[in-house]
């Protein structure tokens, strides 16, 4: 019983950034997925593949796997660092690329 604790990144789909902040507690599955010979549909028998815990902070996730004897891997964030842009950087003779047609 492994379980993985990360802060999920942003969704794709949206430019917001909610349920980004917390730090997710997630079990790794146990056993292969198997496909239902009648529908196709895949299924498992491992229930704990449907439970996610979250935490306001990563030490209260890693203090509440150490608490209930979980084996666990952290796995760090990426954070992007932005890049401070002006409107007259468009308009700068030595830019890269051109900025008209």
């Amino acid at each position: 019983m492994r379980a993985r604790i990360y802060r999920p990144a942003k969704n794709a789909m949206q430019s917001g950034k909610a349920r980004t902040r917390l730090w997710l507690l997630e079990y790794e599955p146990e056993k292969p997925r198997v496909p239902d010979p009648l529908m196709g549909w895949t299924s498992s028998d491992d229930m704990r593949q449907q439970v996610t815990l979250e935490f306001d902070t990563q030490e209260e996730a890693v203090a509440y796997a150490q608490k209930h004897g979980i084996d666990f891997q952290v796995f760090e964030p990426h954070v992007l660092q932005p890049k401070p842009k002006s409107y007259s950087d468009n308009f700068r003779f030595d830019r890269k690329q051109p900025w008209s047609h």
